[in-house]
């Protein structure tokens, strides 16, 4: 049985990485990023961006992933400005379609900027039944895009 990237990222969540961290270590080495430096880079992006509810790390962690395989790193390569936002665009389109937010506190259900409701979120273990279907979309989704 062959082991996708989608299936990558959900086991890095399930052993304890966050969200971000679990997309963006799936498919880091097949663009010259170790994964030491990715978890490090995609670290604070988990929760909503460091549990302040807001885009989803499933999400920002997928839109790194497309800025490491067509990101501009020349300022005269539009093209490539273009191809990575087009393919970022069609990420959004498809995660929005299947889960119809990208907002964590949306998602998620609690407002996890209040460590109150970030702790029931925790006590409810949502991170662990919703999130992991949230990055393993991210990780189908980026297998069909790149």
């Amino acid at each position: 049985m062959t082991v996708t990237r989608a299936d990558d990222a959900a086991a890095t969540f399930t052993n304890g990485f966050s969200c971000s961290q679990a997309v963006c270590v799936a498919f880091a080495e097949d663009y010259g990023i170790d994964r030491e430096t990715a978890l490090k880079l995609s670290c604070a992006l988990g929760g909503g961006m460091a549990h302040t509810g807001n885009t989803c790390g499933a999400v920002t962690g997928g839109l790194m992933v497309i800025g490491m395989k067509y990101g501009r790193t020349r300022l005269d390569d539009l093209a490539a400005k273009d191809k990575t936002y087009e393919t970022a665009n069609a990420f959004i389109a498809e995660f929005l379609r299947r889960n119809h937010s990208l907002n964590c506190t949306d998602l998620i259900g609690h407002n996890l900027s209040d460590p109150n409701a970030l702790a029931l979120a925790r006590e409810r273990k949502l991170f662990h039944t919703k999130c992991a279907k949230f990055v393993r979309d991210a990780g189908e989704i980026l297998e069909t895009l790149l």
